[in-house]
């Protein structure tokens, strides 16, 4: 447990100077701490976790190989990104239905209907997007949208710690999301990277923990 507490301290320093970094734009610290986040989450979760599954591990990979795809912000790379994003987001997905043994997906198709409306309102909006990313957007903003139908639906049905983690996880990756798009084909402000990564860190932070509170629950 000390071990698990000093590394969650660690994860938090990590976190703060990469935001840090994020909002003076040292490229050298954020190709350093950005990945590194993701590294210790995995190592908290390996002392924390007595199950140790493979898809969070998988999960937080292919979120830090899209990570690091974003520094660059080369076009190439971040097409490239986007790409393992979508299957990042895919499998984000199915380890979340399956860890909270979702049948009935009626409430989630129904929770999923305000975020799209939101999210394909300012994609419809925007004339920026080239051929090859309009495509992606599309399927991301579909991902997003389902993702927060997921979270939005169990914590309405079933209001606990789980479904609470799951939904403060979710609506952090919403805004991430909302803040990235209006970055990139609106208006580009220093102010928006560090939110963006702050928002990124605790995003994962609460999927841990979301993750955790299952695995104990499940061994209970």
């Amino acid at each position: 447990m000390n071990k698990v507490k000093v590394l969650t301290v660690v994860l938090f320093i990590i976190a703060f100077i990469e935001v840090i970094a994020e909002y003076f734009r040292i490229i050298p610290l954020i190709y350093v701490f950005k990945p590194l986040i993701s590294i210790v989450l995995m190592l908290l979760y390996w002392l924390s976790s007595t199950k140790k599954e493979t898809l969070f591990f998988l999960t937080i990979t292919t979120s830090l190989i899209t990570n690091v795809l974003f520094i660059p912000n080369d076009l190439k790379f971040i097409f490239v990104g986007l790409i393992i994003f979508v299957f990042h987001r895919l499998i984000n997905i199915y380890y979340i239905l399956k860890v909270m043994k979702t049948k009935d997906f009626i409430p989630v198709v129904l929770a999923s209907v305000p975020f799209l409306i939101v999210f394909f309102y300012i994609f419809f909006d925007t004339d920026l997007l080239t051929k090859e990313v309009y495509y992606i957007m599309i399927i991301h903003n579909s991902l997003i949208s389902l993702l927060g139908g997921i979270a939005l639906s169990h914590y309405i049905m079933n209001d606990s710690s789980r479904s609470s983690w799951l939904l403060i996880c979710v609506l952090s990756f919403v805004t991430l999301h909302f803040i990235i798009f209006i970055e990139k084909f609106y208006i580009e402000l220093q102010i928006f990277r560090p939110i963006a990564m702050s928002l990124n860190a605790f995003a994962y932070y609460a999927f841990y923990r979301f993750i955790l509170i299952i695995e104990r629950s499940n061994s209970n």
